[in-house]
């Protein structure tokens, strides 16, 4: 007879759901009988009747992580399997959260068969009264990710061995839900020792009864719940712009929309210069409102949809970093660098005809001249000694000296360009990003003349009629404070 693991499901409960073929079969003493946990109502009663069992109970004791004790099981079966044939028998159904089946399943060597056994499934949507057609979402509680979770739909927790595992899924959902949030704990559900208790969330792993038969159930979530989502604020978004929604949100087009797309992005590098935490968010919102907005005008449109747009970001960002992501390797941030550029270039194939193309046309001069002069240095149209460029700097300014002294209006405001470009150029080298420079400067002014405002008037003095020496002066005391 060739040599195979029969695969057996147990149920979810004791011995009056198990079915009478699966009962003799485990009554048969010609082959052996591997368990994965002996923690089960069915193997104990079996095991009052006479019937032993191997169990790896044992490697959950020896291994810090289930990955490894999946793993070691399913290395034993398919040893022992090579001389006899074996009946491998698991909690509820094996296509049911049974990662060593999944494994088994996956090796070629030895012939698996599945027999059935009853899911605990359906005396779960029976206790808990709940239609799973409403939205159900089943999680491994031994290894999930807080992203996954999608709290509208019915969510229920499996493989809640123990309080360690109770206590990894409470703090991942005490990231979205208050700690009184009402969650169920359910034990072997469907049989006579069924029990059903209603916790607030923060008491999850407090005192709990936990074995291989406990589930945790979390009801699904109203919507005012779920502001912090991306999917709540999309639907939020679609509503201002639905037929009962807001008329100016409603009115709104791509081109109506961009003087303020710039404004929060210079309010939002304000929040950053002050170091503003809370407006730092708060502004970062504004931003991402624009992206939803343009993001709902093309859906309203019928041309792209805010998916079109996180896909279009995320396929560039696996493309352009394929030392993360594949193969390549690199040894510095100058490489990243490298590589980036060939491969932007590479994307945009016969698109641009120039190294200068791609610098936005309505970007502010200053950080125009600063990108001109990024972009040429790449590919080595760049000055070999900042001594040369600190030359070319005092060149320039004769140059405006030459036009004041001819009174050019008009070449005086080309040698003005021109020495504001080779500024440009030296903040670069020294790499300053001169927007960033010249914003903080405009700042520091701000404040300085701020402070002589309010001196004066808590002086009672009209700076209108203030001397340029007294100006100074608390110009000069704002710079101590400083």
């Amino acid at each position: 007879m060739e040599q195979h693991i029969e695969v057996i499901g147990l149920g979810a409960g004791d011995m009056e759901q198990l079915p009478l073929g699966i009962y003799r079969k485990l009554k048969d003493t010609s082959r052996t009988v591997f368990v994965r946990t002996i923690d089960h109502p069915v193997i104990q009663t079996l095991e009052q009747e006479g019937v032993s069992f191997f169990a790896f109970d044992y490697l959950y004791e020896q291994e810090t992580e289930f990955e490894s004790v999946y793993h070691e099981i399913v290395k034993v079966l398919m040893e022992k399997s090579k001389s006899e044939s074996i009946i491998y028998a698991v909690p509820g159904h094996p296509m049911l959260a049974e990662k060593t089946v999944q494994l088994l399943l996956e090796q070629g060597e030895v012939q698996v068969d599945l027999v059935g056994g009853q899911s605990y499934l359906d005396a779960l949507f029976t206790s808990l009264r709940i239609d799973p057609i409403e939205g159900f979402q089943f999680v491994d509680g031994t290894g999930f990710s807080r992203s996954q979770l999608d709290y509208r739909h019915h969510i229920i927790f499996c493989q809640v061995y123990d309080r360690f595992i109770a206590s990894e899924v409470k703090i991942a959902l005490l990231e979205d839900l208050p700690a009184e949030y009402p969650v169920t704990i359910i034990d072997a559900a469907g049989s006579k020792d069924e029990k059903i208790t209603t916790i607030p969330l923060e008491e999850l792993d407090h005192s709990m009864e936990i074995s291989n038969l406990t589930s945790v159930y979390i009801p699904p979530i109203a919507a005012e719940r779920l502001n912090h989502t991306f999917a709540r604020l999309r639907e939020v978004i679609a509503t201002l712009r639905g037929p009962e929604g807001c008329p100016w949100d409603k009115e709104q087009t791509h081109e109506s929309l961009r003087e303020y797309a710039i404004e929060e992005v210079y309010e939002l590098i304000d929040a950053i210069d002050e170091q503003d935490d809370h407006g730092i968010i708060e502004e970062l919102g504004d931003v991402l409102l624009q992206i939803m907005l343009h993001s709902q005008i093309g859906e309203d449109d019928g041309y792209f949809t805010i998916d079109d747009v996180i896909q279009s970001i995320t396929d560039k960002m696996i493309y352009r970093h394929p030392h993360v992501f594949s193969t390549v390797q690199v040894e510095s941030v100058n490489d990243v660098t490298t590589n980036w550029e060939d491969l932007k270039r590479k994307e945009k194939g016969e698109a641009r005809k120039s190294i200068l193309d791609g610098i936005p046309r309505n970007l502010p001069s200053l950080a125009k001249a600063y990108k001109l002069q990024k972009k040429a240095a790449k590919v080595g149209f760049d000055w070999s000694d900042v001594g040369d460029i600190w030359k070319k700097l005092n060149e320039e300014i004769e140059e405006v000296k030459e036009a004041i002294d001819t009174n050019n209006a008009v070449e005086l405001e080309k040698e003005f360009g021109d020495v504001l470009f080779v500024l440009a150029n030296l903040a670069r080298y020294y790499k300053i990003n001169p927007e960033n420079a010249l914003n903080q400067t405009n700042q520091k002014f701000i404040s300085r003349f701020s402070f002589i405002e309010e001196q004066l008037e808590a002086n009672g003095k009209d700076i209108m009629q203030t001397e340029i020496e007294e100006m100074d002066y608390y110009w000069e005391k704002a710079k101590e404070r400083e």
